[in-house]
């Protein structure tokens, strides 16, 4: 049975920092596609970062980029999620999702909550 557990949300103010992790479990996640993705209130879910596979290719959202940083921890079977610098604008529940490279199989996890105020 396939598992994806989120964990390091919590409150922050402006300009402090957390990591979110991403545990799987049934699965070998360096042979996944890992992306992160966050929903704020009454708005859609949206991209954050994604790491790729084999390749280890990450992509980023604009409003991100050079903030955060999505990392693999093979021997940890984890994907975390570095978050610099953040903004009230970052306040969102945010899921790690899991693709096959052939895209058959798709995975997510239940949701962390990071909520940014000062």
């Amino acid at each position: 049975q396939v598992q994806l557990v989120e964990s390091g949300g919590g409150w922050v103010q402006p300009g402090g920092s957390l990591r979110l992790s991403c545990v799987a479990s049934g699965l070998i996640l360096s042979n996944y596609a890992t992306t992160w993705y966050r929903q704020a209130p009454e708005k859609g879910r949206e991209f954050v970062a994604s790491i790729g596979t084999p390749s280890g290719q990450t992509s980023y959202a604009s409003s991100v980029q050079g903030r955060f940083t999505i990392m693999r921890d093979g021997a940890k079977n984890t994907v975390a999620l570095q978050m610099n610098s953040l903004k009230p604008e970052d306040t969102a529940v945010y899921y790690c999702q899991v693709t096959s490279t052939s895209g058959a199989r798709s995975y997510w996890g239940q949701g962390t909550q990071v909520t940014v105020s000062s």
